[in-house]
């Protein structure tokens, strides 16, 4: 039989259906979850065992590890959790992870085969699929995910030939790599790493080994070896996930690999008795008939007898899902358990090997440089963290205005440069904001978050306006120096009297945007906007009576309603935010 390039395809097909049923699946349901695992995240993490056990849970909701600690590391990268309570969330995703291998194992290679139902499962689904209702629709997804993963599964079975000399070439290697001991694991793992870097799923790796394993294809020790090379290369989705993010993330990111890496390193220590045991504890479970070690040819041949070999392996490899899916299970148990005590050390250990930056109080985008996260919600929510660390920014451009605004000329040059750079970085700040609104709207987005995208979009311009004016005030008070005008004491302590009031207001605005937009309450922001309007009255009618009495020159009045005009606007802008928050929900 002809085995070329169509039954490569075919197998390359079952991988792909496989990965695409698991994203289907694990995307629905993290919709389905919404605001819930995040506030599970940020409220349940406040010791190691909470912690590991968030992991655990969240990770078997969703079922991708690899989503959780991108959504840790997104997470942490936004000040919502700590490192240590991040490292205790990875340590349970690493059990959590588990679970697929598991349902795999069970419904998909067992005995009873989940496949045999998958089609009425995705039929069942249909009509969900076709609901106006956001919910249903999600579950509708979910339900066929499911369905797809099995169906793959059977496929994935169906295109792997039992006799592996169909193919040519490929048996040959693979009897030339198996059952070397020590150099056998090495390629094995090594294997896996690669596989489950090109996949960006662990549980498609694992599952495509529970399969080669199932066939007879390799041995116990090597597909064990492959599932630790499998630990290995899923941490690396969290890497480059933290690549572009703050210090924090990528720590958090690190202590991911050196907890995986240090579950490899101890197990190949006692490599070979571990798989005695869990051979020998499947035996006992009655998951297999025999001792899963018995899959080595030497030790088969030298137990028994040429009649019995043949049974001997044929249950050896129908145990084996079920013997691996425990060994995987144990293995990052044992790891969890070990390492649990030592999340403290860990969190300083990754400090150490990467240590803070020195920062300067320039905008820099900082938590949506990790990219869009998997639904809506956690993208807008991580959109609402950058703009409110926008709004910050803005505010600390403002303190270092009125800061430098007594300052002597040299002094305040060197300070206008600064603020100058601010302004054209708020701008960038802005377009990179406003772009990645724009890839979230292009999703399916329910109405209220229809409504929140749009509200950001004005929020952001805002913003960005309220920089604008902080820079004209800068620039107004570059030109007092300039020009060498002094301000009459008077004038200086009611410009003084305004930049008070409009850092009170650019503060409520930051106060505002770290709440939920639905919970603000606008009562404090109006009335701060109205003393403001209040006074740039007063001090326009007070200017130009000024001016016609000739207290101070006319260019010393120009400069003096430029800096009161310009504060009034902010006030007007950070008002236009908190207008913004409230049309959310309405109308």
């Amino acid at each position: 039989m002809d085995h070329g390039i169509f039954e490569l395809l075919k197998l390359i097909g079952s991988l792909a259906l496989f990965l695409y049923g698991m994203k289907l699946m694990s995307e629905s349901l993290q919709k389905l979850a919404g605001n819930k695992m995040r506030q599970i995240l940020t409220a349940m993490t406040s010791n190691r065992v909470t912690g590991v056990l968030t992991g655990l849970f969240i990770t078997t909701l969703i079922q991708s590890s690899s989503a959780t600690t991108v959504m840790v590391v997104s997470f942490v990268n936004a000040g919502l959790l700590d490192l240590v309570g991040s490292i205790g969330v990875i340590l349970g995703a690493n059990i959590g992870t588990t679970i697929t291998s598991w349902l795999v194992a069970v419904l998909g290679l067992g005995k009873f085969s989940m496949s045999d139902l998958a089609l009425p499962i995705i039929g069942c689904a249909l009509p969900l699929l076709f609901s106006k209702k956001r919910s249903r629709k999600n579950w509708g997804e979910m339900f066929v995910g499911f369905g797809l993963l099995f169906l793959a599964l059977r496929f994935l079975q169906e295109s792997m030939p039992t006799n592996l000399h169909d193919y040519p070439g490929v048996g040959e290697f693979i009897q030339k790599i198996s059952f070397l001991g020590f150099r056998s694991w090495m390629i094995f793992l090594l294997i896996g790493a690669v596989l489950t870097i090109l996949f960006q799923s662990s549980s498609a790796t694992v599952a495509l080994t529970l399969v080669i394993c199932s066939k007879g294809w390799i041995g116990y020790e090597d597909a064990a070896a492959m599932i630790m090379g499998e630990n290995i290369g899923t941490t690396i989705t969290a890497n480059i996930a933290a690549a572009v993010a703050n210090v924090q993330a990528k720590r958090a990111a690190l202590a991911h690999f050196i907890i995986n890496v240090f579950g490899v390193i101890w197990l190949f220590t006692i490599f070979v008795p571990f798989l005695h045991f869990i051979g020998d504890l499947c035996v006992t479970l009655h998951i297999s008939k025999y001792n899963p070690i018995y899959s080595d040819p030497r030790l088969l041949q030298a137990t028994f007898s040429p009649e019995a070999r043949a049974g001997v392996i044929a249950s050896i490899n129908t145990a084996m899902p079920l013997v691996l899916s425990l060994f995987n299970t144990l293995a990052k148990g044992i790891n969890v358990s070990i390492l649990i005590w030592f999340t403290r050390f860990l969190a300083t250990l990754v400090s150490r090997i990467i240590p803070p930056k020195t920062g300067d109080d320039t905008f820099k985008l900082k938590h949506i440089k990790t990219g869009m996260l998997s639904t809506p919600d956690a993208s807008l929510f991580q959109a609402k963290q950058e703009i409110s660390h926008y709004g910050q920014n803005t505010l600390e451009m403002f303190r270092k205005t009125i800061a430098a605004f007594d300052k002597p000329r040299g002094e305040f040059e060197k300070e206008f440069d600064q603020l100058q750079k601010m302004e054209d970085e708020s701008d960038q700040v802005e377009v990179d904001i406003a772009d990645y609104l724009t890839k979230v709207s292009e999703s399916r987005l329910s109405p209220e978050n229809s409504q929140r995208v749009r509200a950001m979009f004005k929020m952001v311009s805002e913003i960005e306006s309220v920089a604008d004016s902080i820079l004209n005030v800068a620039k107004a008070t570059f030109r007092r120096n300039e020009q060498g005008v002094t301000f009459p004491e008077e004038l200086t302590r009611k410009i003084k009297q305004m930049f008070t009031l409009v850092e009170e207001s650019i503060t409520t605005m930051c106060t505002n945007l770290n709440m939920e937009y639905t919970a603000v309450s606008a009562k404090k922001a109006y009335e701060i906007e109205r003393s403001i309007n209040d006074l740039r009255t007063i001090l326009k009618q007070e200017h130009l009576q000024a001016i016609e009495e000739k207290r101070y020159d006319y260019s010393t009045g120009i400069l003096y309603n430029d800096l009161f005009s310009e504060c009034e606007k902010i006030g007007d802008y950070t008002i236009n935010v908190t207008q913004a928050m409230k049309e959310i929900g309405h109308e």
